[in-house]
């Protein structure tokens, strides 16, 4: 009796953090009831690019849209077209330099190694999410090969990162909402509501994230403070409440190996991977490494770790 009493008071912190109610500023949901009006029918242009798309062109999953085909490798097909009828071209979400929205993964420069992985955990059980709107990963994985990932792969890797999300600390933000594609946008106007302890990523120019547009980056919202107390967690582990992430991650957290970098990726992104790394949406050989670094963590430490990740330089 005794011993069954010391398992139940061991089990208890993880029986309660799986209970959590995933925060829905992370986890995006198209916010219902909000009219965007008619469909933009007029042909597109972005600066610097001589391509034309109509927004139902950019929409297109199987062809996603190349604003700037001299400036990346060749695309492989998996890449720029998907694998009908389900696998969408990678370059819709992650578009076409793999840096991404803040609804999907930065995969610039990521290790070939790290995303082919990642795609076996999705196929195979070990990776989920804990909003299943964001699980259509899970349909793509388990519809491709070890040989069609692979070029994939080698392209993400291939891209130079640079820095896409600019970090911004704040009170107060423009008041938001998701739409289409799980995208956040700022409403019309200049209505602001308190950040409070949340990460809100916005478009630098609607247009530009609607469009696919690789040159049109974000800013990511964070609460004041919480880049200095990121700093602290990642440097020291905060008196033992996690560890340093520099000692896998790198000194400059561009990562080691086919350890993957955290330097200037998508804050909201980060806080999504470590919720579900610690309420058990990832599991696997490499996440096993991560659990107890995150076993101590609260959404606020979260808060602050994606922060200051999220505001270091990608590097080259």
């Amino acid at each position: 009796m005794r011993s069954a009493a010391i398992a139940f008071i061991v089990l208890l912190p993880s029986a309660v953090i799986a209970a959590d109610t995933p925060p829905g500023w992370a986890f995006l949901s198209r916010t219902p009831g909000v009219d965007t009006g008619p469909e933009d029918k007029a042909p597109r242009h972005r600066p610097g690019s001589d391509k034309t798309y109509t927004q139902t062109q950019i929409d297109d999953i199987f062809n996603p849209p190349d604003w700037y085909p001299g400036e990346h490798p060749a695309m492989p097909v998996l890449v720029a077209h998907g694998k009908q009828p389900v696998v969408h071209g990678c370059a819709q979400c992650h578009l076409t330099t793999g840096r991404g929205h803040p609804e999907s993964a930065n995969l610039a420069a990521l290790p070939a190694g790290y995303i082919e992985e990642q795609l076996a955990d999705f196929r195979n059980g070990s990776r989920t999410s804990s909003n299943p709107a964001n699980s259509i990963m899970i349909t793509f994985a388990k519809a491709l090969t070890d040989d069609e990932v692979k070029p994939a792969a080698e392209y993400f890797a291939s891209i130079k990162p640079e820095v896409w999300t600019k970090v911004v600390e704040t009170v107060d933000v423009p008041k938001s909402y998701v739409g289409e594609g799980n995208m956040r946008f700022a409403f019309p106007g200049t209505a602001k509501e308190p950040l409070g302890r949340r990460i809100i990523e916005l478009p630098s120019e609607e247009i530009g994230a609607k469009s696919r547009d690789p040159h049109s980056p974000f800013i990511a919202y964070v609460p004041v403070g919480s880049i200095k107390a990121g700093e602290s967690l990642v440097t020291t582990g905060g008196g033992g409440k996690t560890i340093q992430c520099t000692i896998c991650h790198g000194a400059d957290l561009r990562g080691l190996g086919n350890v993957p970098g955290l330097a200037g990726r998508s804050a909201i992104y980060l806080f999504r991977q470590l919720y579900d790394i610690q309420h058990g949406a990832r599991k696997g050989n490499s996440v096993a490494l991560m659990q107890p670094v995150v076993a101590k963590l609260t959404q606020d430490d979260m808060i602050d770790l994606a922060a200051y990740m999220a505001s270091r330089q990608a590097g080259s």
